[in-house]
């Protein structure tokens, strides 16, 4: 009933609005324009000719997870702390998330998702303390009692690109498609231009990697689920309104997208006027191959207008006054950018590498995501295969977070962001390890339990606090 709820809530009905005037353009686009065709399997040119009867388009789907994760945080050695200091004494909590996936096929290429979505539970310090907040997928987390609400509602329009062309020269132009979240099966073009318009999550579209993308799999840290440089605009629990188009042309691809910011830093209403604040965001990525083995290299910009100020006017304003600096207090926008660079290879048929490098410009706060203006990070995955155990996975990576001179000069007077700020800072970067393995319980189910564990040293940058240690066990489900 929850669910049910949250669906009719008036705050969700401007995404229904959108959704449907969306849906009306893009349909008279698609009438117009659209060459591709799900159902007349004599014009499709598919990879493997026999396997063409084992994937029927599915016009209707649907998918489940749930999530349950248990963190431990033994008492650590600080010298003092502040209202978002991770707490120096011993801690026990746990989160537990839930999605249930909808897709439905609608006319010639497109297709709707809906996802309803429960949270709750409580993270460490309240997500509070690390830049690199320890549990990624506790953002969805905004009280103790589990919430329902809809966390993506889009739709999605492709168009397929040189389908007559392949077609008539006898070139590879379709690949199978197998159902899962927000994917139904069928066939889909290798090259086309598809838009997306409705409530989403811009992680889900950018910066995407095979080995650390999926907290609720594989490494939980939130600097190793995304690129920690990168503000991406988002409510609370990690969702906005958004248009994104795509274009795919053989192993280069293209997005960019136009998303709503918060109308409070990390606040749960979305702001719907441009005017007010928006973000942008651009991503190029290409397929690459070494040794014969495959791999991907994703270049990410953004620039992010909001209301936050200028640390350098609250450095200046405090000095003037005698208080504590607020760079949120600005009274008009300023603008955020940065860029990202993310790449993974697969070194064999067991083991991938992955790697991401961050920065933005560290003169504004962030407004959704976190508190890190670099940051590196480097890592392995590998899957049980060599071991019998080929539904396991496991990993270690490594990440270091760091601070612009002015930011952290406005920490060290006491300032705060809004994850970080200890009332003083004796400035080093963060450093974090992350150790874990996922146990596969079932060969016929899908369920996973995982061990996790992370080292963090100089947690949100300070020198005085720390090192930290974390202890994680999570239970995942999947149907």
């Amino acid at each position: 009933m929850a669910f049910t709820f949250a669906l009719m809530r008036a705050k969700n009905m401007l995404a229904m609005k959108v959704l449907f005037i969306a849906g009306i353009m893009l349909w008279s686009v698609s009438c117009a324009a659209q060459q591709f065709n799900f159902t007349n399997e004599g014009q499709r040119v598919i990879e493997e000719p026999a396997q063409v009867d084992v994937t029927v388009p599915e016009r209707f789907a649907w998918h489940a997870e749930a999530t349950y994760i248990y963190q431990y945080k033994p008492e650590f050695s600080a010298t003092y702390g502040g209202l978002n200091s991770l707490r120096s004494k011993s801690e026990e909590q746990s989160t537990l998330t839930a999605t249930l996936y909808a897709g439905l096929r609608l006319w010639k290429g497109a297709a709707v998702f809906v996802n309803a979505e429960a949270a709750g539970g409580n993270n460490l310090s309240g997500s509070m303390g690390m830049a690199g907040a320890s549990n990624g997928d506790g953002m969805r987390v905004t009280g103790a009692s589990p919430s329902g609400y809809i966390a993506r509602a889009y739709l999605r329009q492709t168009f397929a690109l040189r389908n007559t062309w392949a077609r008539r020269n006898g070139t590879l132009n379709m690949v199978e498609q197998y159902s899962s979240p927000n994917r139904l099966a069928g066939y889909e073009p290798k090259n086309y231009l598809r838009l997306y318009a409705g409530k989403l999550a811009l992680n889900d579209m950018f910066d995407n990697n095979t080995y650390t993308s999926a907290p609720r799999r594989y490494f939980m840290n939130r600097a190793l689920m995304n690129n920690g440089a990168w503000d991406f605009a988002a409510d609370i629990r990690g969702y906005t309104y958004a248009f994104v188009a795509e274009l795919c042309l053989g192993p280069m691809n293209y997005k960019a997208a136009m998303a709503a910011i918060p109308e409070l830093p990390n606040g749960m209403t979305l702001n719907t006027h441009p005017a007010k604040g928006y973000a942008l965001n651009g991503e190029i990525s290409r397929q690459v191959k070494i040794g014969g083995k495959a791999g991907s290299i994703r270049l990410l910009g953004y620039l992010n207008n909001t209301p936050s100020g200028y640390y350098n006017t609250a450095i200046k304003s405090a000095q003037l006054t005698g208080y504590t600096p607020n760079v949120f207090t600005g009274t008009a926008n300023s603008y955020k950018y940065g860029f990202g660079l993310n790449y993974e290879q697969n070194l064999s048929e067991v083991l991938g590498l992955f790697a991401r490098v961050g920065w933005n410009n560290g003169e504004t706060a962030a407004w959704s995501f976190s508190d890190i203006d670099q940051t590196i990070s480097l890592g392995l995955n590998a899957n049980g295969a060599k071991w019998q155990r080929v539904g396991d996975n496991c990993g270690i990576a490594f990440v270091a977070n760091g601070l612009s001179s002015t930011h952290s000069n406005y920490l060290a007077l006491g300032g705060r962001d809004i994850t970080i700020g200890d009332g003083a800072l004796n400035y080093a970067p963060e450093m974090i390890a992350e150790l874990f393995y996922s146990l596969k319980l079932s060969k016929s189910k899908s369920m996973w339990l995982s061990g996790d564990y992370q080292y963090c040293l100089n947690p949100a940058y300070n020198a005085d606090r720390g090192p930290v240690h974390i202890i994680s066990a999570r239970l995942h489900v999947a149907l």
